[in-house]
């Protein structure tokens, strides 16, 4: 099928729309019938202190900060390769780590990797003007993702590949036992606790041990094959729920079409209303970590299920039909793309919300305009926007009610619709997996279920760990500390 013809399908198709509404395609009727599976034994491939499952950029942190302890850590994933959405998923606009001051406050294993990786794998302001207010330096990144409400952020674009490589690297300094290729099916789970997973592979069926497990699904997988319950609302008129397959383009010029939306702003607003006009939904591309490659974030589709496998076969299939409309409307008309092709589309889907964790804490929006520091505190996000503090993320948040063993990290915490529109993002998810690590390491270590885990010792290794927590919890963190020397 030509691209022409292939594209020019979206218009025929039903339920292309952002945010709410449009109606999915015709599902075809799952046959009224079960088969009975032969019991079977399963064979242990392995036994470790500390299980991670999902290599996203959660999981990969956790499994690097329970390795710092000197913990036993294995990580399963189902890909070829860490990093999950900030990679597989193209989502390389590595959203706010600073705060509206100018203040990293998801600092730790996030800083850690923003320093490591190559100079020529990152774009994004210095140092010295995050939390600028310059009325000029603010409009220059600003068009290129890194500047909000007139404020510069640290918010940089990076090469995929190379926080691929980076976060390979970072796991397996701390020795930490990488199974790729390996998706897990169904927790283990004895008296109430999870004792570790089974998972599928080219070996077929086997089991992992544990002494704690990490669920960094993205979509707590685990949790709810252990039957607990979730909460799953949304906002519809905000984009956290919608699913979609991201694309970069190469061969543009990006400063000659980020020109072009400065100095002609009636001719871009044209050339977006003929994309809509001809594709139904359109996306103007973001910066990259280069001139020559634009990332798309989308096409946007709301209305789709991410558990559901059809839903997410549907959305595979309008993000294509998309993507090839998108590269032939900017070849046509958008100056800088005349010589532009599709460079890749997302290996990974991109899923923003499906399931949120019922926890022992929970972060809310009633919570942004208190300024509420919770005492189990585990981590600081920047807030949506200057006029909220920071907000503050209970260790709570990550302890699912209902079993055990287990801790959660990434878009899956608990925490209502609101919050979980910047609690999702790629440096919180960092943030929350640094805990989770950590706290699965010393639970691990001590014997200890993860409920029962003093915060104040998660607390205490965090700071040890380069993490930033709000100043009252440091002091009192740093207080326990000295008396119990």
């Amino acid at each position: 099928m030509s691209g022409e013809t292939f594209s020019n399908t979206i218009g025929k198709e039903r339920g292309v729309e952002i945010f709410g509404g449009g109606e999915r395609a015709p599902r075809r009727p799952r046959p009224a019938l079960t088969i009975k599976e032969a019991a079977r034994e399963t064979p242990v491939f392995a036994e470790t202190d500390v299980l991670v499952v999902g290599g996203g950029p959660s999981g990969t942190a956790a499994a690097i900060a329970a390795g710092r302890l000197g913990a036993e850590v294995m990580l399963v994933e189902r890909y070829n390769h860490l990093g999950g959405l900030s990679t597989g998923g193209l989502v390389i606009w590595i959203d706010r780590m600073s705060d509206w001051s100018g203040r990293q406050v998801i600092a730790g294993i996030a800083n850690d990797i923003s320093e490591r990786l190559p100079t020529e794998a990152v774009q994004g302001p210095g140092r010295a003007d995050w939390g600028s207010k310059d009325a000029a330096t603010a409009a220059y990144w600003a068009q290129r993702t890194a500047a909000f409400h007139g404020i510069v952020t640290w918010s940089p674009t990076v090469d995929p590949e190379a926080l691929k490589t980076l976060s390979m690297q970072m796991t397996l300094e701390q020795k930490v036992r990488l199974t790729f290729h390996a998706w897990a099916v169904e927790p283990i789970v004895e008296d109430g606790a999870m004792r570790g997973a089974i998972f599928e592979s080219k070996e077929g069926r086997r089991a992992i041990l544990a002494k704690t497990v990490v669920d960094t699904t993205g979509d707590a997988d685990l949790l709810a094959r252990a039957g607990l319950s979730f909460e799953s609302d949304i906002a519809e008129d905000d984009i956290h729920h919608c699913v979609n397959t991201a694309f970069m383009l190469g061969g543009v010029d990006m400063e000659r079409w980020l020109a072009f939306r400065g100095d002609d702003p009636q001719g871009f607003k044209d050339f977006m209303a003929r994309g809509r006009e001809r594709l139904n939904f359109f996306e103007k591309p973001f910066v990259s970590w280069r001139n020559d490659v634009a990332l798309f974030m989308g096409p946007r589709l709301s209305g789709y299920s991410a558990i559901d496998v059809e839903d997410l076969s549907e959305v595979e299939v309008r993000s294509r039909q998309l993507t090839v409309g998108h590269v032939e409307m900017y070849r046509e008309a958008a100056p800088g793309f005349e010589d532009a092709f599709l460079m890749l589309g997302a290996p990974q889907i991109g899923v923003r919300h499906s399931r949120r964790l019922v926890g022992h804490g929970k972060v809310t929006r009633a919570q942004w305009d208190e300024g509420k520091v919770w005492d189990d505190e585990i981590g600081v996000s920047t807030s949506l926007s200057p006029k909220f503090p920071n907000i503050s993320v209970p260790y709570g948040a990550l302890v699912p009610v209902g079993i055990d063993g287990v801790l959660a990290a990434g878009r899956h915490i608990a925490c209502d619709t609101n919050s979980h529109s910047f609690l999702r993002e790629v440096p919180q998810c960092w943030m929350t997996g640094h805990a989770a690590g950590v706290a699965a390491a010393l639970a691990a270590g001590s014997g200890t279920r993860p409920r029962q885990l003093d915060p104040r010792l998660v607390q205490q290794e965090l700071l040890r760990q380069g993490a930033y927590l709000s100043p009252s919890i440091e002091a009192a963190a740093k207080s326990a500390a000295r008396a119990a020397e």
